[in-house]
């Protein structure tokens, strides 16, 4: 599958306070068709045996991310915590299941890094792409039945039609699905945990790689004009 032209664009402001580490993954087959390895699977509990590039993650990474969401003002708590904080409270209960394989990545990446991961359809969002805060009264859908998440001063994806993906919950509009086959995978990480969210971000091509899944570079560029 020959790559998409895509280039993710970072608001300036944003550079000395975010590390935002993305990839392109090509599924050979629709990603209805794939199931998650057992091994995979097994990922999603904290006590999984992994090889992993860092130790668990632990007061200091969480309190990192937080700050992080909190540049532009947002208020990371309550249902608004990062989304590896979701991941963390499920698998302590032992609730956190399988979803599809290209989630299911990300979950185990995100769950034992602390790093919150966007994973968006890369054939349901319109460059160019750019992160950058939110601005006041944005919103989206996050979910089938069509709750909606406050952006306000969140730092998010946008794409042409406006924000698509965040650290929090990422829009209903780009998730993938059965059908999809390229996504993008974003790590929301804090540029003071830079080291951990490289390796992070390494771990996490690997395992596609071990699954037989191409991923590709995004070229990054400056923020795109907003007016």
């Amino acid at each position: 599958m020959p790559a998409l032209p895509v280039t993710l664009h970072v608001d300036p402001s944003l550079i000395e306070v975010g590390w935002f580490g993305a990839f392109v993954a090509h599924w050979p087959k629709p990603l209805g068709d794939y199931a998650s390895p057992p091994w995979l699977r097994a990922g999603l509990r904290l006590d999984a045996e992994l090889e992993r590039p860092f130790g668990p993650a632990d007061d200091g990474v969480r309190k990192a991310v937080r700050d992080l969401l909190r540049c532009g003002g947002f208020k990371p708590s309550g249902r608004s915590k990062p989304a590896s904080e979701f991941l963390l409270g499920a698998a302590q209960r032992d609730e956190l299941g399988s979803i599809n394989l290209a989630v299911d990545l990300c979950n185990v990446v995100s769950l034992h890094s602390g790093i919150p991961i966007s994973v968006v359809d890369l054939e349901l969002v319109t460059p160019p792409l750019r992160v950058a805060v939110a601005a006041a009264e944005s919103s989206y859908v996050f979910n089938p039945s069509g709750q909606t998440i406050k952006l306000d001063g969140l730092v998010v994806l946008h794409d042409q039609a406006g924000p698509c993906a965040g650290p929090v919950k990422d829009s209903q509009r780009s998730k993938t699905h059965a059908g999809t086959r390229v996504s993008l995978q974003l790590l929301w990480g804090p540029r003071e945990l830079m080291t951990r969210c490289e390796q992070a971000l390494g771990w996490y091509r690997r395992l596609h790689a071990e699954l037989g899944v191409e991923t590709g570079e995004l070229e990054t560029g400056p923020a795109m004009p907003t007016g």
